[in-house]
């Protein structure tokens, strides 16, 4: 089993914008979302993404991620109920650590969230100025959420 430990930050200036290496357009969706799992589709740039995550203990949680053909993710993508959420994600390099900075588009313009994956719960790690305030275990900045 593979578990994702992951902290997230609302994201309150642009300084991510000097500091990222690259980006990816995302789009995904959910085939599911009840509190003991979610099943994701995702589409990054021309890569295709099916996810399974299990439901969150504080910051931690059970994740399995499969590659898939982007002609099946953009057809899963359609049999999704809700929002499809369209973002940017800016690859952002900052003190030993990988920063995820998503900006959001359509009708969750301007939300911009920071995240950070950690191979512990207790890793200690250096804020970049970008990070705002900490919504790690919020659910309502879940991207199944939104």
């Amino acid at each position: 089993m593979s578990l994702e430990i992951e902290h997230k930050y609302l994201v309150e200036n642009d300084s991510y914008l000097e500091l990222a290496t690259s980006s990816v357009h995302i789009l995904q969706g959910y085939l599911s979302r009840t509190p003991e799992a979610v099943v994701r589709v995702r589409i990054a740039d021309d890569r295709g993404f099916l996810t399974v995550k299990g439901k969150n203990t504080g910051d931690t949680r059970p994740e399995f991620e499969y590659p898939i053909p982007p002609e099946e993710a953009r057809q899963l993508l359609r049999l999704c109920p809700g929002r499809i959420l369209d973002k940017t994600r800016y690859i952002v390099p900052y003190r030993g650590h990988i920063w995820e900075v998503d900006i959001f588009h359509g009708d969750r313009e301007g939300l911009r969230t920071a995240e950070i994956e950690l191979p512990s719960s207790d890793t200690s790690y250096d804020l970049p100025p970008f990070a705002g305030r900490n919504v790690t275990g919020d659910p309502a900045y879940y991207n199944s959420n939104l």
